[in-house]
């Protein structure tokens, strides 16, 4: 990842709606929400969240996947971890083990 893609991605965590529908997709996992369900859950209405759907789209931390009907968003783990390892990337000067916390924390029982 590069330093723009980084930046478009923290912008687009950086506001609280965007943030709240990211951490619902991650705790969804693989098989996302529909977008109306997102919207409902987070008492949002459809248009607003669409717009926030879409700079999470566009920033490559969440993709849209068509279900019949419907449109499906799932996280896209590739674009997380991306940003994880740019932000983790000159970690601790050459000293991994400093880091070590930080990589348990990120790592789950999934």
């Amino acid at each position: 990842m590069d330093k723009i893609k980084a930046i478009a991605a923290l912008s687009a965590l950086g506001q609280d709606t965007r943030l709240e529908v990211f951490r619902l997709l991650v705790r969804a996992g693989p098989d996302g929400l529909p977008a109306g369900e997102i919207g409902a859950l987070l008492g949002a209405v459809q248009n607003t969240m669409s717009a926030h759907l879409k700079v999470l789209d566009h920033a490559g931390l969440v993709r849209a996947e068509r279900d019949g009907r419907m449109i499906r968003y799932v996280v896209d783990m590739t674009g997380f971890r991306d940003l994880l390892a740019y932000l983790m990337e000159d970690c601790c000067n050459g000293k991994p083990e400093l880091c070590q916390p930080v990589i348990k924390a990120v790592t789950c029982d999934c």
